[in-house]
């Protein structure tokens, strides 16, 4: 019960009562004349009693009637608002509970951590009761003036998401993401999956493919895979060389399963100068039993000499083509040059002539660097070609295709 000393109720005794124990009504700046009078401290005590045995209209009736006593003191005002915030949150009233934490928000008594709580109770209340506006507005109060939360973050991309709104889902989610991968954090699975969605009813392939590599980098999942070699062979706009380099990626992950994948691999090996590795490739078919059987064999084995014929003359070619790249103004001839020595095993002498070809400002930089990464990769220099492929800047496909092969590299030699 509440101890009436004259006609007020002092703030321990308050204490002493629980008026305060809801969890939003603690943390008050306390002052030496806060004290409840009669009539409002009356009103609060039988809100109290009815709160706790849960008869929240006749708790609210209490709160009201102390809401209209006439003169109140600030300190009655502010108390009245905790015991109305109490009563709301508890029953459900998401409205008059805002309202009421709204109040106390803008109060000087309310601490800053306690004004973040109840912006946290605002966002989570609105939140629970799909009021997804109300609760991004309180979010985003709260990131404005309280700094970063982790579960704030993902409730405000929730919001939107949870109305189908793509373009907000995309730039809150993006902005987190990109933030705490900048941080050296990992970014969080479903903040993550739910970017993606965004980006794929977007429409916006590109970037829908970059939040995959992220998935596929920090939560390596199947899924996650076969949806980033799906979008990247269906991708119009690869150029050849990053084609081929994705059809390598589907024969390392296994969903190379069809003997015409495996010719376009290898004639597209051959437009490239590299033969050899063409060849290399069509001898994986070989043994992984792709080629060489059924109604395709004599095809199969057609077009392995037409690459090895081709691989041949390569490599008797190989010593002028080497001396050539070697005075060449360009950077194609010695990363090509460099490439087949590596294939036809000096592999130290190739790759230091494809850094020679790096060095001569290639048309496509970060494609040039993903065939030197490759090169490393092809001539046993595993852990050195997954620092090339990781430090490659480009924003583009060239940089999600090389990211890949790092993630594959890393998982073969751990």
């Amino acid at each position: 019960m509440f101890l009436y000393l004259n006609r007020y109720v002092s703030v321990r005794s308050l204490l002493l009562t629980g008026i305060v124990s809801a969890g939003v009504l603690s943390g008050a700046v306390a002052h030496a004349d806060d004290v409840l009078g009669q009539v409002v401290g009356k009103d609060l005590q039988q809100a109290q009693a009815a709160l706790a045995a849960k008869n929240y209209t006749k708790a609210m009736s209490a709160v009201n009637a102390a809401d209209a006593v006439k003169g109140k003191t600030d300190y009655e005002a502010y108390t009245t608002a905790q015991m109305r915030a109490a009563v709301a949150a508890q029953s459900g009233d998401v409205e008059a509970a805002i309202k009421a934490y709204d109040v106390l928000i803008a109060s000087s008594r309310t601490p800053k951590e306690a004004k973040a709580q109840m912006l946290m109770a605002e966002a989570s209340l609105a939140y629970n009761a799909k009021n997804y506006p109300v609760a991004i507005k309180a979010i985003e109060k709260y990131l404005n003036q309280h700094g970063s939360d982790a579960r704030m973050q993902t409730m405000l991309i929730q919001s939107y998401y949870l109305q189908s709104d793509w373009k907000n889902t995309a730039r809150v989610a993006q902005e987190v993401v990109d933030s705490t991968l900048k941080a050296h954090r990992i970014p969080v699975e479903s903040q993550l999956q739910m970017l993606a969605t965004a980006y794929t009813n977007l429409k916006d392939t590109n970037a829908k493919t970059h939040v995959y590599v992220l998935l596929a980098k920090y939560y390596s999942k199947p899924d996650y895979w076969s949806v980033l070699v799906h979008d990247l062979v269906a991708n119009p706009n690869l150029s050849p060389s990053l084609v081929f380099y994705v059809e390598r990626l589907r024969l390392a992950t296994g969903v190379l399963k069809n003997p015409s994948d495996y010719q376009d691999m290898g004639e597209r090996a051959v437009q490239m100068g590299l033969s050899q590795l063409g060849l290399n490739l069509l001898d994986q078919g070989y043994a992984n039993k792709v080629l060489g059987s059924g109604s395709t064999a004599q095809a199969d084995a057609k077009f392995r000499s037409f690459v090895a014929q081709h691989a041949a003359t390569e490599r008797a070619q190989l010593p002028q083509l080497v001396e050539a790249a070697g005075t060449s103004t360009n950077a194609a001839a010695p990363l090509t040059a460099g490439y087949n020595l590596v294939l036809n095993g000096k592999v130290d002498q190739g790759l230091a002539l494809m850094r020679r070809g790096l060095a001569k400002n290639p048309r496509y930089p970060a494609l040039a660097q993903l065939q030197y990464g490759m090169a490393q990769m092809d001539g046993g220099h595993k852990a050195e070609a997954i620092k090339t492929l990781n430090a490659i800047s480009d924003q583009g496909a060239t940089k999600d295709v090389a990211e890949l092969w790092g993630l594959l590299l890393e998982r073969s030699i751990h």
